[in-house]
């Protein structure tokens, strides 16, 4: 009979703990599944911004040769006005 009680007191802590330690494991799953989900959409997000600053960085390329075009339209006004000048007007 003793035997019998001290074999369910020892199996009674093992089960307490094996059910204490499922219980933490469900309980982290459940906290770190949703930010693995969010990660996975910032991922996918980043990967739609980063494709649309390339075609950005494509369409405003020619915007670097701006200042070259506005010093070439200046000396052309520059020059009208100096022909202007010379013709009298």
């Amino acid at each position: 009979m003793t035997a019998i009680l001290l074999a369910q007191i020892s199996t009674t802590g093992w089960v307490v703990g094996w059910s204490i330690g499922i219980a933490v494991v469900f309980v982290v799953v459940a906290l770190v599944a949703p930010i693995l989900l969010l990660a996975q959409r910032i991922g996918v997000q980043a990967s739609e911004i980063n494709e649309s600053l390339k075609k950005s960085v494509d369409h405003t390329a020619a915007l670097s040769e701006l200042k070259k075009t506005n010093e070439a339209a200046e000396a052309i006004v520059a020059g009208l006005a100096r022909g202007r000048g010379r013709l009298g007007g």
